[in-house]
């Protein structure tokens, strides 16, 4: 059974810590959500969900082959002590692999996705990368090599992932002794912050251990607060934006650069390195940490609530896509995925203010009701059937609802 399986399962327990959270924040006064910033982050999990439902890449073919051919069979099997070992040894693959994403700019392209939030709560944990299948697999065969069984690997795999969801809080300060040990908040909080002080630390998934041995461990402050999100802001909640930004950036700067060594040294350089000529070209700005402002477009009343009901509809269709894969062919599962995320991005389009989000989602929705009436989505799915009459009711939002809103975008 894939890891994601049990992610999967996962996300409903999910969803209700991070209500807890929010509320425990409203009631002490700390809240830290908001609405945008928690739809874009949200939104990114559910569609990273969907790569591994598709059965994207090659990590399945390669594993398999070294666990049959290149299995060295060092691991006893049905003991207590292969567990014991593949816990240990999968964090520390886990551990280079985080620290390489940091380090490398081919890698930071997919990894980068997870720290954009500018926020720092547990729906921080699920913005995660829709990439990371095309080379993560690669810093796990070692496990497969020295014998780890797959069905061990899988589960301490799925127990690490885990794990890493409660550390994304600001609610629960030093836990004392078991900072030496573990990742905890305290920790975590550090790896997610931009400030010169803090970056580039803290990289083990369950302990910190690894990162006390290789010399990457920071401790937390208590005069210097973490500022979060990156050291060049996204600003923007669109997913295939956030996934894409620095994929486009190295083409870009491959493009650009006049040096065929540079071309080639712009995908595996460190993540802040650009070549000179292209720099001036295209120069980056960084945030002023003294002068440092969340991105927060505003958004009137009446789209907020159009979002966060489209929201809400399009959680339950991934859901719906996910714990009904085994009922639905495979062309219509991508069908499905590839309309899931179109709609998404319309959605956190609409709460970065961009007027023209509404036009395309009305086109989008009339475009989804007729191929639900001519069959091509397949009406007999769930998922489908909700496509459905999230499009009617996007139409009359729009058509009918909006134009009573001064602010309606399709007069302006």
């Amino acid at each position: 059974m894939d890891s994601s399986i049990y992610i999967t399962y996962a996300v409903p327990v999910f969803f209700a810590m991070i209500g807890i959270e929010f509320l425990f924040g409203l009631i002490k006064g700390t809240n830290n959500y908001r609405l945008n910033d928690s739809i874009a982050a949200i939104s990114l999990g559910l569609i990273s969900r969907l790569p591994p439902l598709l059965n994207l890449g090659v990590q399945g073919i390669v594993w398999t082959y070294v666990a049959t051919n290149l299995n060295m069979q060092l691991m006893p099997k049905g003991s207590w002590i292969t567990w014991v070992i593949a816990f240990l040894f999968y964090d520390l693959c886990y551990y280079w692999m985080h620290r390489m994403s940091h380090e490398v700019k081919v890698l930071w392209a997919s990894h980068v996705v997870h720290h954009q939030g500018e926020e720092f709560n547990l729906s921080t944990a699920l913005r995660q990368t829709s990439s990371g299948w095309i080379w993560k697999w690669i810093f796990y065969v070692p496990l497969f090599m020295v014998g780890i069984p797959g069905e061990v690997f899988f589960t301490v795999a799925a127990i690490n992932l885990l794990y890493q969801f409660w550390v994304h809080t600001e609610h629960i300060r030093s836990l004392g002794i078991l900072e030496q040990i573990f990742i905890t908040p305290s920790n975590h909080r550090i790896h997610h912050a931009q400030n010169p002080e803090y970056i580039d630390a803290n990289y083990g998934g369950v302990f910190i251990i690894w990162d006390r041995l290789f010399g990457t461990f920071i401790p937390e402050r208590d005069y210097l607060k973490p500022i979060y999100g990156t050291v060049k802001p996204l600003k923007s909640w669109n997913p295939i934006w956030a996934n894409l930004e620095i994929y486009h950036q190295m083409i870009r700067d491959t493009i650009h650069t006049k040096s065929l060594r540079n071309k080639i040294k712009v995908w595996f350089s460190s993540t802040g390195w650009r070549p000179e000529d292209v720099y001036e070209k295209f120069p980056h700005t960084s945030n002023d940490l003294d002068n440092f402002v969340k991105f927060n477009p505003e958004v009137d009343k009446v789209s907020k609530i159009f979002t966060s009901l489209q929201f809400v509809i399009n959680s339950s269709i991934s859901t719906v896509i996910i714990f009904t894969i085994a009922d639905q062919p495979y062309l219509q599962t991508l069908l499905l995925a590839t309309m899931l995320i179109i709609s998404t991005t319309l959605v956190t389009n609409i709460i970065e203010n961009k007027k023209w989000g509404y036009q395309i989602e009305l086109i989008r929705s009339l475009i989804t009701a007729l191929m639900f009436i001519y069959g091509v989505i397949d009406p007999n799915l769930l998922a489908s059937k909700i496509f459905f009459y999230q499009s009617l009711f996007s139409v009359v939002f729009i058509a009918i609802l909006l134009p009573i809103n001064k602010q309606y975008p399709l007069t302006q």
